[in-house]
């Protein structure tokens, strides 16, 4: 009569120490080690997409922006965006100052998540104009 006997697992050592130690977590330390790593993700070094150290350069003849028109949720005014940027921040928020005042209009920088620049109303035109003046690459998405 045969015995049933439970599968042996093949887990080599070592891949059971990393297993391990993924799944402890530091309960005291005395050393300062702890302030390294991100509250956000857990890394160290930070991996975080929003993080100082994923700030990109930007060289205007290398970057395309991506110019679109919405409505959607806006109460039925037209909004020009700019979308797809490179991570930035101070360098947008500059270029929003600047594509505001040559438009002549309101606008913001947005950067919760997907970084985009908005101008009121349908300023498609001289958005890109001006960008095309600053040697940015340019084109329009969404259809109108």
């Amino acid at each position: 009569m045969k015995q049933n006997k439970p599968p042996q697992k093949n887990i080599q050592k070592g891949h059971q120490e990393k297993q391990k130690n993924s799944e402890t977590r530091l309960v005291y330390s005395s050393d300062g080690s702890h302030l390294k790593i991100c509250k956000k993700c857990g890394e160290d070094p930070c991996e975080c997409p929003t993080s100082l150290q994923n700030i990109k350069e930007i060289t205007p003849d290398k970057t395309t922006l991506k110019i679109k028109l919405e409505k959607n949720q806006r109460g039925g005014k037209l909004v020009t965006v700019i979308h797809e940027l490179p991570y930035n921040p101070a360098y947008f928020e500059d270029l929003t100052k600047k594509l505001k005042n040559h438009c002549g209009t309101g606008g913001t920088f947005k950067n919760d998540g997907n970084t985009q620049i908005e101008l009121q109303g349908d300023q498609r035109e001289k958005a890109e104009a001006y960008l095309l003046k600053l040697n940015f690459k340019t084109k329009r998405s969404g259809g109108q």
